[in-house]
């Protein structure tokens, strides 16, 4: 039987002690001096070293890593070979996620599932719900493989739509977030995606985040938000984690990778993801006392 998505990020989870999902977004203006040197003659090259740098030390210290697209196809084909070659670097026992925001007609979801579960070779994809239940379908159509559905996003103007109030059929009306949630209720139990079905929710909203959990309690949320989008951690863990202390990952990206823009890019980005693994299972510790 193959293992479900929420299993194998439950499994790096407890393997690593670790809630932590590591963002890889190559920014080459951060790189340090030698690999933006490298990229002018070798695109791919320079990028590929970079994250297998910041994949290998912290290998050990993630439960998941997230490449996210739009950072790789800003540089066209060679970006492309870079997301292949990076997809590569990660230790099997690590799902990688893909950032993409799928969002679809069925025919076309179905070659996005191919594309990038198959010729990529990626475990999870993020996802927009807004075209429906058959867009999704062909996505948790593939057993072992995760979808993050977009819920309540970390960015600024995420309310535009996002908290518009709507009403549904026999409830009272309530942000469209809160919808959606109900929805990735209602295709877990229909899709039977207990394992394969997630949410994303912005550590920026923390109580927006605990809305959610009170809707998905048995749910992977996948968390983006704090660093450098300023998401406090302790916030975000209280109202996010589960009732066994877990279903978070919490994702960083450019405050890890980019700890330092020296030769010692790779330590600093281990020392970072050291000191936010170790706040996270702090804040997991005290919310545990407290319930």
């Amino acid at each position: 039987m193959v293992q479900s998505f929420a299993d194998r990020v439950r499994t790096a989870a407890e393997r690593n002690n670790s809630l932590v999902c590591v963002g890889l977004d190559p920014v080459v203006e951060r790189f340090p001096a030698a690999l933006r040197e490298r990229f002018v003659a070798d695109p791919a090259g320079a990028i590929v070293e970079f994250n297998r740098a910041i994949i290998e030390a912290t290998a050990d210290l993630a439960c998941a890593y997230k490449p996210n697209l739009g950072f790789y196809i800003a540089h066209g084909l060679a970006g492309m070979e870079a997301l292949a070659r990076t997809r590569a670097a990660i230790p099997a026992e690590i799902p990688a996620i893909l950032d993409a925001k799928v969002n679809d007609l069925g025919s076309t979801a179905t070659a996005y599932a191919a594309g990038y579960f198959d010729a990529f070779g990626f475990d999870a994809v993020t996802f927009s719900p807004y075209m429906g239940t058959d867009s999704l379908a062909p996505l948790l159509a593939r057993p072992g493989r995760g979808v993050f559905i977009l819920c309540r996003t970390s960015n600024e103007s995420a309310g535009d739509l996002q908290d518009l109030p709507v009403a549904v059929a026999g409830r009272e009306s309530g942000p469209l977030f809160e919808a959606v949630a109900r929805q990735i209720a209602a295709w877990i139990e229909q899709f039977d995606a207990v394992g394969a079905c997630g949410a994303v929710a912005g550590a920026t909203f923390p109580r927006e985040i605990a809305a959610i959990r009170a809707i998905l309690p048995d749910t992977l949320l996948l968390i983006p938000g704090v660093g450098e989008q300023g998401g406090s951690i302790e916030e975000a863990v209280r109202a996010g984690i589960d009732a066994s202390g877990e279903g978070i990952l919490l994702n960083a990206s450019r405050s890890l990778i980019y700890a330092s823009a020296g030769d010692d890019f790779a330590r600093a980005a281990r020392g970072a993801t050291e000191r936010l693994r170790a706040t996270i299972n702090e804040a997991r510790a005290t919310a545990a006392i407290d319930r």
